[in-house]
């Protein structure tokens, strides 16, 4: 080659095609041998190498009577060509496995007493993130509804359970399930003992506890109908003074439960004094993309289809 230019511009992938070529002649031995490796003829290949000596401006190999051999040249070229080829494939299988494994952190705000639900759908989610990517780090915090929105919307949580109840349009809301709440008492108040079959006229003549976080439509007018001499920031809070024996108050089935098959509270008229709190999943709508909270929400998904499917 009488004239000699230094490869300038960016690598191009028809490079790396050609650069795939030559390592394969070279492994091979030559144009033809390399045939069969490549599945193309030999004068495609022939073709190929003098584009890549070209794109060069390198004579890579010697061709003719006395066989086939690299040029001084070709054997760095080929050399260079070799850990470029590696680094690319070393590039490829790391991108595939951040696909495969999970890392970063997510933070989820939850208000209290959720970890009581017979269906556990946050807890099976949250098992399997943590199956699928050990190296997460998870961060729970609970907190008030409205607490949990807010940090929501300024990004200080990635996610949220809270009720459906009041939330800003900005929030993208996925329904997770509904929550029954009765009214109870506990044992030393007098309707305990008295379990009568149908509710007073007036439910105001007794102290009750009302709660000072959302409620739904539903679950307001019950309390309307009650006499609030005290009330609760949480449903924690709601529990202690209607466990004093002074209070009525509504919890939801699922917390109380353990109360009652101690013996310690009871509901009253069920049929009648109840509602139902729809709780929902909340992020934000503008959120980034962040694949350890799409593969948590990924995973509440299976596990409300799960449930159906039961």
């Amino acid at each position: 080659m009488a004239h000699r230019q230094a490869l300038t511009g960016p690598v191009t992938d028809f490079d790396i095609r050609l650069l795939r070529v030559f390592k394969a002649v070279a492994a091979c031995g030559g144009f033809s041998a390399a045939e069969s490796e490549l599945g193309i003829s030999r004068s495609a290949i022939s073709l190929h190498m003098g584009d890549l000596e070209r794109r060069l401006g390198l004579r890579l190999c010697r061709r003719g009577r006395g066989g086939f051999a690299l040029t001084e040249e070709g054997r760095e070229v080929l050399e260079a060509a070799e850990t470029l080829l590696a680094g690319l494939e070393a590039f490829r299988t790391e991108v595939n496995a951040l696909h495969e494994s999970l890392r970063g952190e997510l933070d989820i705000g939850i208000t209290d007493t959720l970890v009581s639900l017979p269906e556990m759908r946050i807890t099976h989610a949250l098992a399997t993130l943590k199956a699928r990517g050990p190296e997460v780090r998870l961060n729970m915090h609970m907190d008030p509804p409205g607490e949990i929105a807010r940090a929501v919307l300024d990004g200080r949580l990635q996610l949220g359970v809270v009720p459906d109840v009041d939330l800003p349009a900005s929030l993208e809301r996925r329904p997770l399930y509904e929550e029954l709440s009765r009214l109870y008492c506990s044992a030393g108040h007098p309707l305990f003992a008295a379990k009568p079959t149908s509710p007073p006229d007036d439910l105001a003549e007794w102290d009750a506890v009302v709660p000072t976080y959302p409620l739904p439509a539903s679950g307001r007018a019950q309390h309307a109908r009650l006499r609030g001499t005290a009330t609760a920031s949480d449903r924690e809070g709601a529990a202690f003074l209607i466990l004093t024996g002074a209070y009525l108050g509504y919890l939801p089935d699922h917390q109380a439960a353990p109360w009652v098959s101690a013996g310690r509270l009871r509901a009253l008229w069920p049929s009648d004094c109840h509602f139902l709190t729809p709780f929902v999943v909340i992020v934000r709508r503008d959120r980034r993309p962040n694949r350890v909270l799409e593969a948590f929400l990924e995973a509440l998904e299976s596990q409300k289809s799960a449930i159906s499917s039961v």
